[in-house]
């Protein structure tokens, strides 16, 4: 299922505003300012505390017809302490959540499933508060990320953090003034692209490409099957285009961790997306490549570069707008890279360097591996983490990508469905299949106007439910909203992370990915997120990048080229 869900990731959303005031959160963090401390679950000391969540728990069971009733409903209101930073705020305070009970006007029996349509509302506001981060969650959000940042970059940290933030060796960015013939080979998801790229004066390029399926068998099959299949697709895409006598550099995008150890070497950390070859991980996959267009013997390749699709989405836009200093990918799943101080890169190992500069790449989607996100986690991100190919990893992406976003909204409708809740308590036999409720389900029940519930209607009729009433669609179309307007929002205190520890006076960040592409509000979103987090007098701004992973992996080549060309003179 789940490797099918980049190309399910089309149409357009529109959000509706959400109300985001959900129950506060008690702010765990780290004691002090930032390195210092290995630990995630510390209490930050800080000026007020707020209280723990308390999600509302709806309890079933069934009365003699075989309808679902609410039993009992229970949401302890928690206390949570923290002690004040001055000597003048000593005393504990301590917050008190308001317990959030269901309440319904269903008579004696407690039948939800007779409850009105504004107290099915109100239950479904209430259950979704879960799935709204407050101010001061996304405030500590931005905190730990910081200090996961951190740990990646130092030397001491790094072989324990999460966020490891690899160096790229990519040093230099576009100037505007790379020409000539490039390969480029995207490698990322279900299928692969090879792409032939000619730069030329004035921002001018001509690209021809094809895209290549990967089979499941070899998506789980051994690493040299997997790379001869790219090498036999590499050959006959340059026999096709007429360059299979020429001798091209080419740039290999691998979306996939991976630990460089310089501009053409790079080991695998471990898979993600549904790929599970043998025999890669811990392995140069430059040389994996190498070996098997060796192999063949029927083509010259120069491998100038290998680099992850965010550093081809923060090339690709360079090449237009040399403000770009951040690339984002939303997509399939998430991640980031950024330009580094030399500095505070302390895993850069390039004698001789004079440059200033580098670009790290994140691999942010394993932020809260160590537990850092369990305070704004909810029961159906631990239910989509359990249920997927490497439990326990990629967390932060789980919370955000889109290939789990269908499912996290697929649980609740479930839940509520099992609760009398939605659909009178009638679900389908597709609703309640894993992978059957479709990321793109998401866009298009939210691309409906206010009030029109045209395309949430075709959704749920694909699913076999035709018996929703107007008040089930709203409701459905307030549950996507919430997973979205989430989602939008952990990306953005992710992304104001990295701005103000650039702290440049002015940033574009160069972005990608089929979410992002295809949802109108999420770039609204994000923007509006990003004003509130970012320091002041500091601007930034968002652009779609222009196939990224291609023209970016061929444009990391060519300034490789350049440089080896200054470099010779």
């Amino acid at each position: 299922m789940e490797q099918h869900q980049e190309q399910q990731l089309n149409g357009a959303m529109r959000s509706v505003s959400i109300n985001s005031n959900g129950l506060a959160t008690k702010l765990n963090g780290h004691i002090g300012g930032g390195s210092g401390s290995d630990e995630t679950d510390n209490v930050r000391v800080g000026s007020a505390a707020a209280a723990t969540l308390s999600s509302s728990t709806i309890t079933t069971a069934e009365n003699g017809s075989g309808r679902n009733v609410t039993s009992k409903t229970t949401n302890a209101a928690a206390t949570a302490t923290a002690a004040a930073t001055t000597a003048a705020a000593a005393t504990a305070i301590s917050a008190n959540a308001n317990a959030n009970q269901i309440q319904t006007t269903a008579g004696s029996n407690g039948n939800i499933g007779s409850a009105s349509a504004a107290d099915k509302k109100k239950m479904v506001y209430e259950l979704c508060q879960q799935l709204l981060l407050t101010d001061e969650q996304v405030q500590e959000l931005c905190y730990r990320i910081l200090h996961e940042l951190r740990r990646g970059l130092a030397k001491e940290t790094h072989p324990k953090a999460n966020v490891k933030c690899f160096v790229t060796y990519v040093q230099d960015l576009p100037n505007g003034n790379e020409r000539g013939k490039f390969l480029a080979l995207d490698l990322g998801g279900t299928n692969f692209r090879v792409l032939l790229i000619h730069l030329q004066e004035n921002n001018d390029f001509q690209m021809e490409s094809r895209i290549y399926a990967i089979p499941q068998h070899i998506m789980i099959g051994s690493g040299q099957q997997l790379f001869d299949h790219i090498a036999e697709c590499l050959s006959n895409f340059m026999a096709e285009h007429h360059v299979y006598e020429e001798r091209l550099p080419l740039g290999f995008t691998f979306s996939f961790p991976l630990r460089q150890l310089g501009l053409t070497k790079g080991l695998l950390e471990t898979w993600t997306k549904g790929f599970d070859c043998a025999g890669v991980v811990n392995e140069d996959v430059v040389q994996l490549l190498k070996d098997a267009i060796a192999r063949r013997g029927d083509v010259q390749i120069d491998v100038c570069a290998i680099l992850n699709d965010t550093t081809g989405t923060l090339m690709s836009c360079a090449w237009k707008n040399h403000n770009c200093k951040i690339g984002l990918i939303v997509g399939t799943g998430s991640n980031a890279c950024y330009v580094e101080k030399v500095e505070e890169a302390e895993m850069f190992d390039a004698p001789g360097n004079t440059k200033p500069h580098v670009l790290i790449n994140t691999e942010w989607g394993a932020f809260g591996d160590n537990g850092a996100l369990d305070f704004v986690r909810t029961e159906f991100d631990k239910d989509i983490d359990s249920h997927s190919i490497n439990p326990g990893k990629q967390t932060f992406e789980k919370m955000i990508s889109g290939m789990y976003m269908g499912e996290l909204v697929r649980l609740v409708l479930a839940k509520m469905t099992n609760n009398g809740i939605l659909f009178n308590g009638q679900g389908s036999e597709v609703l309640f299949t894993r992978g059957l409720f479709f990321t793109k389900y998401v866009s298009e029940i939210e691309a409906d106007e206010p009030g029109n519930f045209t395309n949430c209607r075709l959704v749920l009729e694909e699913l076999g439910l035709s018996n929703a009433t107007d008040g089930d669609c709203a409701n459905v179309r307030y549950i996507c909203e919430c997973v979205s307007k989430r989602a939008a929002h952990l990306v953005s205190a992710g992304i104001a992370t990295l701005i103000n520890k650039m702290d440049e006076p002015y940033v574009t960040v160069g972005v990608d990915g089929s979410v992002y592409r295809f949802h109108p509000k999420f770039h609204n979103l994000m923007v509006e997120k990003i004003t509130q987090l970012i320091k002041p007098g500091i601007q930034f701004d968002l652009m779609l990048s222009e196939d990224g992973s291609g023209r970016g992996a061929a444009l990391v080549a060519a300034v490789a080229c350049r440089e080896d060309i200054l470099n010779s003179k």
